[in-house]
């Protein structure tokens, strides 16, 4: 047993240090900090801005089945998502993979969490049945959303030209 003399102070937890993957899975958790802002949108995946640190920006998002995001990386932010209800799929796309390799397929369900960092680029989409729920923080840079290239060839020219 470890004993903790009396006048031991704890640090304040910073924040900065704390993973993005952690922080969404606590604002998933934290069903009634969002639970008010959740909608449907027959149209388009649905995100609303959930919060704001000097670190973060945490954001709720919705999917019907067959809504995606189109293929898009995040600059050079890092960040975390995690699935609080129904299903997502996640493609991850490599711009310097082997030609021929397949793409890295990630079927995530609810309570299981991806982490990416700058340059990191997928597409999300719910192929699933029924509706999906996720939590998205952006650390340094906000939910900074770039297209990319569908195929190698532009990816590749596009690398070279940057």
């Amino acid at each position: 047993m470890f004993a903790v003399p009396v006048n031991t102070v704890a640090a304040q937890e910073k924040s900065a240090l704390r993973h993005p993957a952690r922080v969404a899975v606590a604002y998933a958790a934290s069903r009634d900090r969002w639970r008010h802002l959740l909608r449907y949108d027959a149209d388009e995946r649905y995100a609303v801005l959930i919060d704001r640190t000097d670190t973060d920006e945490i954001w709720l998002m919705s999917w019907l089945p067959g809504q995606g995001a189109p293929r898009h990386d995040h600059g050079d932010t890092s960040g975390a998502f995690t699935v609080v209800h129904g299903e997502l799929t996640e493609v991850v796309l490599r711009r310097n993979a082997v030609q021929d390799a397949p793409p890295e397929i990630n079927v995530l369900r609810s309570g299981q969490t991806r982490a990416f960092g700058p340059g990191y680029a997928h597409q999300v989409s719910n192929k699933g049945v029924d509706p999906a729920v996720s939590i998205h923080v952006y650390r340094y840079g906000g939910r900074t959303i770039r297209p990319y290239p569908a195929d190698a060839a532009a990816a590749r020219a596009d690398g070279a030209a940057g």
